[in-house]
């Protein structure tokens, strides 16, 4: 029985999307989130590209959406691996590891770990 194991080209799709999401999740936590003079306008009412990414991504931290996204996606791709399950997963749950919802996004990461162990999706 073989595992599920992504390809070379998967691998390097994977890494490319972990590393965007992580760092677009920095860029918005430390240039706009925890910058104060750029924090405050927002909260003034500048209408900016940045200030509506600062203002979704608020409403998303409270709500523990990147989290709650990673932990379903994982769990699904934990049920039946696919590429695009462990895409979603992994860009929410780095998102989520940025911007404090650790806790749901480090579950995700374990539930990846443990979904690489799977039996592969047999060929249709």
């Amino acid at each position: 029985m073989q595992t599920f194991l992504p390809s070379a080209r998967q691998t390097n799709w994977l890494l490319i999307v972990g590393f965007l999401a992580v760092g677009e999740a920095l860029y918005v936590r430390y240039l706009a989130i925890e910058h104060a003079p750029v924090s405050l306008a927002c909260q003034g009412g500048q209408s900016t590209w940045l200030c509506t990414t600062f203002h979704l991504t608020i409403a998303a931290y409270n709500n523990s959406v990147f989290g709650w996204v990673a932990v379903i996606a994982a769990a699904l791709n934990l049920l039946r691996p696919s590429i695009v399950l462990m895409t979603v997963a992994i860009a929410a749950a780095g998102m989520g590891l940025v911007l404090h919802n650790a806790g749901l996004a480090g579950l995700a990461a374990g539930l990846l770990i443990l979904s690489l162990a799977r039996p592969a999706p047999a060929p249709e």
